[in-house]
């Protein structure tokens, strides 16, 4: 029979560009249900916000903002800036370029991920924000 276990982490951010390693978070919410095999869904409400895995350390934590200011530049003029007249247009393509949601496999407890790969949360809203991950685990409690 398989188990279903739901909650959130929340994270308050420093707006765009803060990039924050919700690994530990993850596993203790694995912990917390106790499903031991299946799979864990990551998913972020709302479009300025999203999820990867990165080797979390000070050298792409700086190429990270780099690289996406070089394909999607802050300054440059886009169409839901004159929509909306919030200035985060580039937040909002950036966040769809990396995707909102992760599954990870879930094997004797343990989040699977490669040794240096850990699960980020990217905010690239121009502004500090409060965020919700929504934490879904689907699996089994025994081995």
């Amino acid at each position: 029979m398989t188990d279903t276990y739901f909650d959130y982490i929340h994270l308050h951010t420093r707006g765009c560009d803060h990039v924050i390693n919700i690994t530990d978070q993850l596993q203790e919410q694995v912990n917390k249900s106790k499903i031991r095999s299946g799979q864990v869904l990551a998913f972020v409400p709302g479009s300025t916000g999203a999820l990867s895995t990165v080797e979390f350390e000070p050298g792409l934590l700086e190429d990270l903002p780099e690289f996406f200011e070089s394909i999607i530049p802050k300054g440059k003029s886009y169409h839901h800036n004159a929509t909306w007249g919030d200035g985060n247009g580039h937040s909002h393509v950036r966040a769809t370029l990396v995707g909102p949601s992760l599954t990870i496999p879930l094997a004797e407890g343990n989040l699977i991920l490669g040794t240096w790969q850990q699960v980020v949360f990217l905010e690239f809203d121009n502004r500090n924000r409060d965020r919700r991950i929504a934490v879904q685990i689907l699996g089994t409690r025994s081995g």
